[in-house]
Parts: C-alpha cells; structure tokens; sequence
C-alpha cells in the first residue's frame, strides 16, 4: 500500500512520531506535509485536505494519514472532495473499526488534542488495527452485506454530489494551488502518476 502522511503547520511537530508509528507495517510512506512548524511554505488543513483529494483522486496513492490539532479541520476539508473517505481517528478501535466496516481511504488524528503521555504508542496501536483487517470486511457479521451496500451508494453519492477534480482545480482559488505546487515532495509524488487533467494545475 502507498500512504502518505500529511501534516499542516498546527500538528508538523507530531510528523515524526506519525512516521515512526507507520514504521514496519511494509507499507511504502511518503512525507508530503510540513514535518516542522517552521517549514515553508505553511500549509493549514485547507492546503492538507486538497492535498489528500488530489493525491487520492489521481492514483498517487491508496490511503492518507492526515490531522491536525482536533482532527475536524483536515476532517471536513477532505472530505469536500470527491472519491474521499475520511473518518476521525482517536483510538485503536476507531481505526479497526473504520477499516472494517467503511473501508475508507483518508484518516484524520487529533494531533493536538488529547495528545498525552504515550500518545506515540497509542499512534502505534492506530495504525496496528487499521492494517489488522480487511477493508470494507464488516462487523458484525449480520451487518455485513448492507454494509456494502452503503460503502457502494456511498461511493457513487460522491460521484454525484461532487464536481469532478479536475472542475474544482480549474475554479479552486490560484493563492492555494500556487502553495501547494511550492511543495517539492508533493510535486514529486503528484509527478509519478500519469494524471494529465490533475498535474497541468501545478505546474
């Protein structure tokens, strides 16, 4: 699995310890975010979320593990964009049961908030359940097939409800998407993907 850990400037300083949880899952981790407050150019969760909808919208990668000091702020902006699963994460069973019942693609952790003594532990234990099952698998069992259900309706509401990505590019304001192309590792993973109608907004 490609995941990317996106951090904005309020919660750049649990970067690390957002990495060091990932660590030994074999999972391939890219660090497109802030990993420092003081990194430029700043990124908030408005930068973040659109971050995560254009990453996932164009293949670049299959889950983002992103946040901010609730976890609402990167939470409701990604969510504004089409083909983006997002669900709060606060503990390991939040995150076991999201993987087995949504099947989403986008998390969001309260990187500020609550975040206390073994709070690197508890990130650990997250990403422990989130990879422990298979996504979209159920639970309980009896909920099983109408839970698929909704993840399918679900995905096909997002179709509907939302421009395309390429739309919300050409009609997104030129100050974000200028942030966002300032960002080199964002750039050079946006760059593996053969997304044309995406990477011509960040050029």
């Amino acid at each position: 699995m490609k995941i990317a850990v996106i951090n904005e400037v309020s919660a750049s300083h649990r970067n690390a310890d957002i990495l060091a949880a990932l660590d030994g899952f074999g999972h391939t981790v890219y660090n497109p975010g802030m990993k420092h407050p003081e990194q430029k150019p700043e990124l908030t969760y408005i930068h973040t979320g659109l971050m995560a909808a254009v990453l996932l919208n164009s293949g670049a990668v299959d889950l983002v593990v992103g946040g901010c000091g609730t976890g609402q702020g990167f939470l409701n902006s990604a969510m504004q964009y089409p083909g983006v699963f997002c669900g709060l994460i606060c503990d390991p069973l939040d995150a076991w049961l999201f993987t087995q019942i949504n099947g989403g693609n986008c998390i969001s952790l309260p990187l500020n908030k609550g975040y206390g003594w073994a709070a690197d532990v508890n990130l650990k234990f997250i990403f422990e359940k989130l990879f422990s099952c298979k996504a979209g698998a159920g639970y309980p069992e009896s909920r099983k097939e109408s839970q698929k259900q909704s993840r399918s309706i679900l995905k096909s509401l997002s179709v509907q409800t939302h421009k395309s990505m390429e739309d919300i590019l050409r009609s997104m304001d030129k100050e974000i998407l200028s942030r966002l192309a300032q960002c080199e590792r964002f750039n050079e993973l946006l760059y593996s993907t053969d997304e044309v109608a995406i990477l011509k907004y960040f050029e």
